[in-house]
């Protein structure tokens, strides 16, 4: 039985990337022209650390789902007095 494949991590600016194949009798469950809410795809058996949201649909192939999440997510931002301090 074909498995969920996971692509490596892919970045710009903003954001932190990855795409999600699902195998055809998983692919089949997916509703049509609409992005799914965290608690969807993990019912399918997507399984990935916290802060990704299915942001796009890959129209040719929709069995592609892909992924995103801002850069550093769960990364305590730096306050302005510690900006100073590593600034110093």
């Amino acid at each position: 039985m074909p498995q969920i494949q996971y692509s490596e991590k892919y970045y710009d600016d903003v954001y932190e990337y990855r795409h999600v194949v699902l195998p055809p009798d998983i692919a089949k469950l997916l509703p049509k022209g609409r992005l799914l809410s965290e608690a969807e795809w993990r019912g399918l058996g997507v399984q990935q650390s916290r802060g990704w949201v299915h942001y796009a649909i890959h129209r040719p192939e929709p069995h592609i789902m892909l992924y995103r999440r801002t850069l550093n997510y769960g990364q305590p931002a730096l306050t302005d007095a510690a900006n100073k301090v590593n600034a110093q």
